[in-house]
Formats: structure tokens, C-alpha cells, sequence
């Protein structure tokens, strides 16, 4: 019985393994966005009726195929040890909800959801998500000091340009909305030569404005994230580099015990030897 089950669990292993397995996976993936996008058009019945019996189909594959991932798997507390094994775990379980009902809602976004399992599938992707979600520390500081910038820029900006238009500088939270329009470059010019028919000078707090957020605080996220990014790269090359010494070790183990072979069968040589040469007792 053990027998069998090793041998299920080596199969099991080998098609989780398999190209083939996990591209099937992509493209079911894929299926189920395109499903998804069709649902949102106006069809015909029949057509309706087709799409839901696919995204059946689609929600029992995946149930199938979490659970060949899991029963592959020889230590089963490691599995859930893994991130994105709980992300796909959660989102073919939110599948299962059927989708009719008062949960017809909530069935409906946790199968928009699915979508995201080709993060999980493509080792690239999970790269830029583990480097971004990596990187949100180090930008949260940047992220403080922006708002401080643009904090103090909108309490000037209400200070001075409230009597212009209150729609826009009314107050500071106001003034903070109309400052993320000038940073995003949305119709800013107007903004900006509407206060400049009073203040002809205000044209400096909106370009050291921009200078400040649109080009240093933007570029240093971009180099947060860009070092972030080289350090998960590194770090995948060194589990590569890893992984295949480690798969080297069974053939470094069998030249090793060829050799132990060879030096034991010299030694037999030269023990036959002596005992050949060895001088006999005259009688």
C-alpha cells in the first residue's frame, strides 16, 4: 500500500513538474479572463448558458489542479508556507461559491479574481510583485516626505490663491486635489496662468512644485523599486545557481563511490602483491 502511494505521489510530482501542466494552467487562466469579458456583453441565451457551463469547467480544473499541487508536495505544512500557495488556495476555494443568489456578487468579483493566478504561474511576474511589495516599505518614507511637500504647497496655495477660485484652492484639502492635478499634468497650465493674472510671479510655485514631486520624488520610487527589482533578480539567480549544485550532488556522489570502488580494488592489488612477494621460511 505504502508502494503505491510513493508511486502516486511521484506521479502526482512529475505532471505538477511537467511544461506541459503548467502551461494548460496559463491557458485556462486565460480562458477564464476571456469568460469573464464575455459575461459583460449583452448575448443571447444559449450563449449565456455555454459560458457558465466553461466557467464550471474552468472552476473544477483549478480545484484539480490545486490539489495535485498539494498532494505532490512531500512536506504539506511547506505548501502553506508559500504566499502565493495560499493566494491560489483562497481564490479556487472563493470560486466555489455558486454564483447565484444573494451571493451572486460576491461569486462574480472572486471569479474576476482568478485572473490573478497568472501572476502565481509565471516566475517573472511574481518577481515584479515580490519586488514591488519589497519596495513599499522604502517608499512609504518617500511617500511621507511627498506629502509633506505637498501638505505645506497646499496650505501656501489656499493662503494665496483662495480669493482666485475657491473651487480649486478653497482649502487645503482642496488645494491638496488641485496640487495632484498639477502633478499628474492635467490642464495644470490653466491652473496656472488663471492665478498668474493676479500674481504674476506665481508661476514659481508651480514649477518648483513640479520639479520637487514630478521629477525627484517620481525618480526616486522609480530607483526604490529598480534596486528592489536587482536584489530579487540576484537572489533568484543565487536559488537557481543553487538548485542546479544541488542537482549536480547525486553525479559528484557516484564519481566519489567510483573512486572508492577503484581505491579498494588497488589496495586488494597491492595486498595479493606483498603476500606474492613475501620471502618463504626455508625448512
Amino acid at each position: 500500500m505504502s508502494t503505491v502511494v510513493i508511486s502516486l505521489k511521484d506521479r502526482l510530482k512529475q505532471i505538477d513538474s511537467s511544461p506541459w501542466f503548467q502551461w494548460s494552467v496559463i491557458a485556462v487562466i486565460i480562458l477564464s479572463a476571456l469568460l469573464i469579458g464575455a459575461k459583460t456583453h449583452d448575448l443571447p441565451e444559449p450563449v449565456i448558458q455555454l459560458l457558465s457551463f466553461a466557467d464550471n469547467a474552468v472552476t473544477v480544473f483549478f480545484l484539480v489542479e490545486i490539489i495535485i499541487r498539494f498532494l505532490a508536495t512531500a512536506d504539506k505544512k511547506a505548501f502553506f508556507k508559500s504566499g502565493w500557495n495560499i493566494f491560489d488556495t483562497i481564490i479556487v476555494i472563493g470560486s466555489l461559491v455558486p454564483d447565484g443568489g444573494s451571493g451572486v456578487l460576491l461569486a462574480r468579483l472572486l471569479r474576476v479574481f482568478r485572473v490573478l493566478r497568472l501572476v502565481s504561474m509565471v516566475p517573472e511576474l511574481r518577481l515584479l510583485i515580490n519586488a514591488l511589495i519589497k519596495a513599499i516599505p522604502r517608499m512609504g518614507y518617500i511617500a511621507l516626505l511627498m506629502f509633506v511637500i505637498f501638505y505645506i504647497y497646499a496650505a501656501i496655495g489656499s493662503i494665496i490663491f483662495h480669493e482666485i477660485n475657491e473651487e480649486l484652492w478653497g482649502d487645503v484639502s482642496i488645494s491638496l486635489l488641485t496640487l495632484f492635478r498639477v502633478a499628474t499634468f492635467e490642464d495644470w497650465t490653466d491652473v496656472m496662468y488663471e492665478t498668474m493674472a493676479v500674481h504674476p510671479l506665481s508661476w514659481i510655485f508651480y514649477l518648483s512644485f513640479i520639479f520637487l514631486t514630478a521629477f525627484i520624488f517620481l525618480n526616486m520610487m522609480v530607483g526604490t523599486i529598480l534596486d528592489v527589482m536587482n536584489e530579487e533578480h540576484e537572489q533568484h539567480r543565487a536559488k537557481q545557481h543553487g538548485e542546479t549544485a544541488q542537482g549536480a550532488e547525486p553525479a559528484s556522489r557516484a564519481q566519489i563511490e567510483s573512486l572508492q570502488n577503484e581505491l579498494a580494488e588497488i589496495k586488494a592489488l597491492l595486498a595479493n602483491s606483498q603476500l606474492a612477494n613475501k620471502p618463504t621460511k626455508l625448512e
